[in-house]
């Protein structure tokens, strides 16, 4: 019974609001990986479909 009266006075500071500021998720880590596979691809193929610009 105490610790239920102890509790009472505590609810009135407890406050919940949205943030001033909107929540923002970067995901630039994501999309650069993504082109640099790409760009990688891009270039095995072409070093396979024209040998003459890359010789060994």
């Amino acid at each position: 019974m105490i610790g239920g009266l102890m509790v009472l006075p505590l609810g009135g500071c407890i406050q919940v609001r949205a943030p001033d500021k909107p929540i923002e998720i970067n995901l630039n880590v994501k999309v650069q990986q993504e082109v640099v596979v790409r760009l990688q691809q891009d270039a095995k193929d072409l070093i396979q479909n024209n040998p003459e610009l890359f010789p060994q």
